[in-house]
């Protein structure tokens, strides 16, 4: 038996998705029925037809405020991968910086645990009072909320690589830059993804409430506006894209930290 269960356990989690899902929406009708959810809960069904409808179309344009799902979608990718990769640009080099001198970190680090915890929601007015322009303040949002985690895992997998690694290729008198690039970069780069994959993580998170309160174009855009609309279809919708959206990215990072880890599972 025990053997049935360790050879089997995709099958096995599969069939528990399933069952779980079903008595998701089972509860979810059973609600609707009995009145015991408000009366603006759809139903699954109603739901579902909702969800076919806006993702059989994702991409008709009936004018500026007027856009299928696919264009928001799209609207507030670009954000979030922008705002994502200026985060990493920043944060990688500062990480390999305070991972490798103490002094360094000692500095930096009253800086990392006074702004690391500010809510997303805190940084908005700020960055409009900054930078005069929602666009810019979504990215600048995104940016500084998303890098912590790159920062803080690039620190530690930097100094914790293995000493002996670095005194060979001091032995053998490569420059700092090369010690950096091919030995102390690729044996710390499991702890840089992991770090990355918990950023991206809370950028998609960001996104959507910054649209929602500046207001551009996106799926933060989107959810809030049905909302106004009192179309709980269409944000059950959204919700789900954006569950979705989030989920990709996180199994995308979770391949590329299994394929920078020498092939070990995560």
């Amino acid at each position: 038996m025990l053997n049935f269960w360790e050879q089997n356990r995709n099958l096995i989690a599969f069939v528990l998705f399933v069952l779980s899902f079903v008595t998701l929406v089972a509860v979810w009708e059973w609600g609707v029925q009995t009145q015991v959810f408000s009366e603006l809960m759809p139903s699954p069904i109603e739901t579902g037809k909702e969800f076919w409808r806006w993702v059989s179309d994702p991409f008709y344009d009936n004018g500026p405020s007027d856009k299928g799902i696919g264009w928001l979608l799209l609207f507030s990718l670009r954000r979030v991968c922008m705002g994502f990769l200026i985060g990493v640009a920043i944060a990688i080099p500062v990480g390999v910086l305070v991972g490798l001198s103490e002094v360094a970190s000692k500095a930096i680090d009253p800086y990392i645990q006074v702004l690391k915890p500010v809510s997303p929601l805190a940084w908005l007015p700020l960055g409009l009072g900054l930078l005069k322009d929602s666009e810019a303040t979504a990215l600048f949002v995104i940016t500084i909320t998303s890098m912590w985690p790159t920062l803080l895992n690039t620190k530690f997998g930097v100094s914790t690589v293995d000493k002996s690694y670095l005194d060979v290729t001091r032995s053998l008198g490569a420059s700092p830059w090369r010690t950096i690039t091919r030995v102390i970069l690729p044996a710390s780069a499991p702890n840089i993804v992991a770090g990355m994959r918990i950023g991206i993580g809370i950028a998609w998170l960001v996104i959507v409430a910054a649209e929602i309160i500046i207001g551009n174009l996106g799926m933060g855009y989107f959810v809030w506006n049905e909302w106004n609309n009192l179309s709980i279809t269409s944000l059950i919708t959204g919700i789900i894209v954006i569950g979705v959206v989030g989920f990709l990215f996180d199994r995308i990072f979770g391949f590329l930290q299994s394929w920078v880890s020498y092939g070990r599972q995560v």
